[in-house]
């Protein structure tokens, strides 16, 4: 694994020299700009404005133009002789616990290795350090031509050092969410909780697979091969579930156990049936009761009869 950064952790007065290696990696399908009309390669050329002419890689540098037209041209000498300690020092500042970074702050990620046999003791006390506390390192380092925040980690027996943005670099996001009062009500809420439960049964994140390469691919496949190319079915419209959200849920959660009736379907509270049939129970129920009332009173008078019935024809069988 190719080296990206080489220098040294200062733990106080404990110094671990390390090596970073970048920890991933994109798995793209190559592609370049060709010309639309008979598929000639189209090449970017480093062309110069003063003499009018392409200039090789070599001979290119970094400038600068102030807001008065000046332009300053800076060597990569220049660059590697900024006076900032980061460039080879990632002093740790503090110690706190994950969740006071915003992971909408995190970037890049590179694994962090030791650069000889001595580093090793030190680096175990870290790692192990970090991993009985449970509190992640908050650092700086500047890599290539920006110094960036960072922090130090654990992931899988591994230091790996997580490279920021600065926090005035993170957009606020006044405006964008609704604005409106809105009510969630507790039945909706189990709802939404009780499809967050169903998804996430037996969810394996190594399984997720990057589909849009793989269309692409295929894609690709078809125009070597001259055969048709894959079209995905024309999407139908979204479903306007806005309304009746409650059903929405329902139906998503029916869907997610497989066509099973969610449980919370089955037993709905009292809240969710109508307000029209909470108002007619009452009705229905005192009717049901005087219906009872009058054919409990017509069978006791009933058997009345029939008792008096069968006094007055016995004598006449004994006759």
């Amino acid at each position: 694994m190719q080296t990206t950064w080489k220098g040294t952790i200062s733990f106080g007065l404990v110094s671990i020299p390390v090596h970073l290696y970048s920890a991933t990696q994109e798995h793209d399908v190559p592609l370049h700009q060709v010309h639309a009309k008979d598929g000639g390669r189209v090449r970017m050329k480093r062309y110069c404005e003063q003499e009018e002419k392409e200039v090789p890689y070599a001979e290119i540098a970094k400038g600068y133009e102030s807001p008065d037209g000046r332009t300053v041209t800076l060597s990569d000498e220049d660059l590697a002789d900024l006076p900032l300690p980061s460039k080879k020092i990632i002093d740790v500042l503090a110690f706190v616990d994950a969740t006071e970074i915003d992971p909408l702050m995190f970037s890049k990620a590179y694994y962090v290795g030791v650069a000889d046999k001595a580093a090793a003791k030190p680096y175990a006390l870290l790692r192990d350090a970090l991993m009985e506390s449970g509190q992640i390192a908050v650092t700086k380092i500047a890599l290539r031509t920006r110094e960036s925040p960072a922090v130090l980690r654990v992931h899988d027996g591994t230091l790996v050092l997580q490279t920021c943005i600065w926090p005035d670099e993170v957009r606020p996001a006044a405006g964008i969410a609704p604005e409106e009062n809105v009510t969630v009500r507790p039945q909706e809420l189990k709802m939404a909780r009780s499809l967050m439960d169903t998804l996430s049964e037996d969810f394996d994140l190594s399984q997720l697979h990057d589909d849009y390469q793989q269309a692409l691919q295929q894609v690709i496949t078809a125009r070597l091969e001259g055969v048709e190319i894959p079209h995905e079915e024309e999407p139908g419209e979204a479903p306007d579930n806005v309304i009746d959200l409650m059903e929405a849920l329902r139906s998503s959660l029916k869907q997610a156990k497989g066509g099973r009736a969610p449980a919370a379907e089955r037993e709905e509270p009292e809240e969710e049936k109508p307000a029209p049939r909470k108002r007619a129970a009452p009705k229905k129920a005192t009717a049901a009761k005087s219906t009872t009332a009058k054919t409990a009173a017509a069978k006791k008078a009933s058997p009345a009869k029939k008792t008096t019935t069968r006094k007055s024809t016995a004598p006449r069988k004994a006759s």
